[in-house]
């Protein structure tokens, strides 16, 4: 529905503020609603993984070296994830438009900071794509479209964890459980090329308690841990809103992306080119009565490489 004069957003004076946690230090890593990998379906590769034995003393006397031998066969598999259709419309009547001099609340001489509702709106619905894409990307459950009735679903990176992942049991998050990640990583093969460890508020103090070092000082207390010296890497933390509390993930930015399947039309904001798509497109509707608006159009996955590469701690204590 257009939002109209007699809705709550109503014209007031003061500086805009948006209220809440809001950000996307996840995507705004991979490149964000701008940047990204291209596909021309849905459904897009991963990896094609493939492994070899686990090393031994292979070795043959001069006598069955001379014989012939038997070929062994390495397989080759392939990971996949699809691309989900994100749309959000926003639309204002001609009045409502119009009418952004007429004030209400504290009448005093400041101006009003939105001039323009239907602008308002289209920033507020891009806002909203933006932390969906993100707790999509962390935490989204897969689903392919079977039909078109069904919604595709990407896989979150979280959710894709399953070779490297530590079940806590309920236990206070410790350096010996990052510890055990770390191993487990390491041991199915992960390149640590640019680890980042994401986690909510509650596990980033925790990780301050645990690697902090506070030197003695007179008028300054506190820390708040940013980086930790691995045995494999340096690795980031990284405060994230859309991480569930008793979770963390270890990312390795250098495999992730967000792909797009680019919309074959033209459109208004955000056109990459004129002939390869947009990867995010604004359509504006047709004006057949007095409003006037249109939707945001995404087709919009996550690209996050070998799962082998990742790891998760899943149900840390969280109080």
């Amino acid at each position: 529905m257009a939002t109209t004069d007699t809705d709550t957003s109503s014209n007031y004076r003061g500086e805009l503020y948006l209220i809440g946690n809001y950000d996307t230090p996840f995507l705004s890593m991979i490149g964000g609603l701008n940047v990204g990998k291209r596909s021309q379906s849905f459904a897009f590769p991963l990896a094609q993984p493939y492994s070899v034995s686990s090393a031994s003393q292979n070795v043959q006397s001069e006598d069955t070296s001379a014989s012939a031998g038997t070929a062994t066969t390495y397989t080759r598999a392939e990971d996949t994830n699809t691309c989900q259709i994100m749309k959000y419309d926003a639309a204002v009547t001609f009045k409502r438009q119009s009418q952004f001099g007429l004030m209400a609340g504290i009448n005093t001489n400041h101006d009003n900071p939105v001039n323009n509702e239907l602008m308002f709106q289209k920033q507020a619905a891009l806002t909203q794509m933006a932390i969906d894409v993100e707790y999509s990307f962390l935490n989204g459950s897969y689903q392919a479209a079977s039909d078109s009735s069904t919604a595709a679903q990407t896989r979150g990176i979280v959710t894709a964890c399953s070779s490297n992942t530590v079940a806590a049991g309920s236990a206070t998050l410790t350096k010996d459980i990052v510890d055990e990640l770390l191993r487990e990583m390491a041991g199915n093969g992960a390149k640590f090329r640019n680890p980042v460890l994401f986690c909510n508020a509650f596990q980033k103090q925790k990780i301050s308690d645990i690697y902090g070092y506070a030197p003695d000082d007179r008028n300054i207390g506190g820390v708040n841990i940013k980086t930790i010296e691995t045995d494999f890497a340096q690795m980031g933390i990284m405060y994230d809103n859309y991480m569930d509390t008793d979770e963390i993930l270890i990312a390795d930015l250098a495999f992730c992306s967000p792909v797009f399947v680019p919309v074959m039309f033209d459109g208004e904001d955000f056109v990459v080119d004129m002939v390869g798509g947009s990867d995010v497109l604004w359509v504006p509707t047709a004006v057949t009565a007095a409003q006037k608006g249109g939707f945001y159009y995404t087709q919009i996955g996550l690209d996050y490489g070998p799962e082998e590469y990742h790891g998760s701690i899943t149900g840390l204590a969280t109080s």
